[in-house]
């Protein structure tokens, strides 16, 4: 009898106060040992208890302050927000003069106090951000108007990363600027903002792509792809997730951008979505026409992506999308073993299924996207299974990465016994804490038809042009 009672106990559905507190407890955690140990810098180090400023960032500080703020603010943590809130008022200075990233600047900072500013009202943070923006401007000051991916916040010079191919600049990163871009305008009432990001959908749109596919590197001098490497993860993934983004954000006024994103997922399917010998559906990379059965972490945001832009596609294709973004979901999941966190990148040849062939690949440095698709799967079909998924990563969260000090990458996902990497990264406290609480959460908090989160996890509010111009109207009405 005690048995069978306790296999009854197990099974049942857990409450969801249960998780939706933890997640809280684990946030109030990350944040106090950065508190005490890093605070002002960008990130902890929780194993030796000290600092990381890192070179991202071009001087910046406080990353893990910035990409607390909304965090901190919708789960009702109101003194840690407070203390936040004061920081950004007296110790951001935005007068750096070092080498800083536009992508991670932008995500993280921008999308930052964007978030910060449409939450809480605070004018502190509309002035700040406003101040950024502008910083961010002279790196579009190139022969076709693509940004460079690395520029001096000082100076203003920009250039290309020494990595990327023949002076490249990366999809990914000069794709993910049209949300916190346009939000820039809206707020400043310049429209420079959305002429530069539009600029880039416009070149985009006249130059030829192989097979419909977007390459991952684009010169910002010739304005012709570099190589053909396409990829839903690393390079690739967010230019993907701004398209449908940006027309969801527009209140589905954006016809550009929905035409660019279901023309590029036709193209996916057609060429990247592949299915294993175990059934398992994956997204490979292309390499100019050989796929690379490898799919990263990182694309596993696409399970989300596809859910949200299942409403707005041709109407026969909308179950379609969401099968293949439960089925990408699903293959996510599976490469959450046995530790039930996942490596950086897994393989589907040689005779593994979503497995990390190579030991450089083992490690997990608290990635939130297959978290991220699960609160968007959960929000879609509100299957059960999303949030078990979700109290499995928890746990394992709380088994394998949390320290006395804080919470730590892991360099073997597959070692029961964890070797840490010594940081706590930022996105940890702006993304995975985040999607695990709303994963939790009621669907009224943040709901996804009022809200679209960057690619960093901020909350930016759609905007509602018909609601402006009625009052607009109703004003005029009014004053006559």
């Amino acid at each position: 009898i005690s048995e069978a009672l306790c296999s009854y106990l197990q099974n049942l559905p857990l409450p969801p106060s249960l998780p939706l507190n933890r997640s809280n407890y684990m946030m109030k955690f990350s944040w106090d040992n950065y508190k005490r140990y890093a605070w002002g810098k960008n990130e902890l180090r929780p194993l030796t208890r000290n600092g990381h400023i890192g070179n991202m960032f071009g001087g910046l500080r406080g990353a893990s302050i910035i990409d607390s703020l909304d965090t901190l603010y919708i789960m009702g943590l109101t003194e840690e927000y407070n203390d936040a809130k004061e920081w950004v008022q007296t110790s951001l200075d935005l007068n750096s003069n070092g080498e800083a990233s536009l992508f991670e600047v932008n995500i993280r900072y921008v999308g930052g106090l964007l978030a910060a500013y449409y939450l809480t009202g605070e004018e502190m943070y509309k002035n700040k951000v406003l101040e950024l923006g502008e910083k961010l401007l002279p790196a579009f000051n190139t022969p076709t108007g693509i940004p460079r991916g690395v520029i001096n916040l000082g100076s203003g010079t920009s250039w290309s990363w020494g990595w990327a191919s023949a002076g490249s600049s990366i999809l990914a990163e000069f794709g993910t600027l049209h949300l916190e871009f346009v939000h820039l305008s809206e707020l400043s009432g310049n429209p420079v903002y959305t002429e530069k990001v539009m600029n880039i959908r416009k070149l985009l749109n006249k130059i030829e792509k192989p097979h419909g596919l977007y390459p991952n590197f684009l010169s910002p001098v010739s304005g012709n792809w570099v190589q053909h490497h396409v990829s839903i993860g690393g390079l690739g993934d967010s230019f993907y997730e701004y398209l449908i983004k940006s027309y969801l954000m527009s209140d589905k006024t954006d016809g550009e951008a929905k035409k660019m994103y279901y023309g590029a997922m036709e193209a996916i399917e057609a060429n990247l979505v592949q299915k294993s010998p175990g059934g398992l559906t994956y997204m490979a990379e292309w390499r100019g026409g050989i796929l690379d059965h490898k799919m990263g972490h990182l694309a596993c945001f696409s399970g989300g992506m596809i859910g949200i832009g299942a409403d707005d596609g041709a109407p026969e294709k909308r179950q379609h999308f969401l099968d293949l973004a439960a089925e990408i979901t699903h293959t996510c999941h599976e490469s959450y073993t046995p530790t039930k966190l996942g490596p950086e990148a897994f393989r589907f040849d040689g005779g593994g299924e979503a497995t990390a062939t190579r030991l450089s690949d083992r490690y997990y440095i608290l990635r939130p996207e297959v978290i991220e698709s699960y609160m968007y799967m959960w929000r879609l079909t509100h299957d059960p299974k999303y949030r078990e998924w979700g109290w499995e990563a928890v746990e394992a969260l709380e088994q394998h990465c949390r320290v006395e000090s804080g919470f730590s990458g892991i360099r073997d996902v597959y070692t029961m016994t964890a070797s840490h990497d010594n940081m706590q990264q930022s996105f940890f406290l702006s993304e995975t804490l985040k999607y695990l609480y709303l994963l939790f959460s009621d669907d009224d908090l943040l709901p996804l038809e009022d809200w679209v989160f960057n690619t960093e996890a901020h909350p930016l509010p759609v905007i509602r042009r018909s609601c402006a111009q009625d009052e607009a109207t109703q004003d005029k009405t009014s004053s006559e």
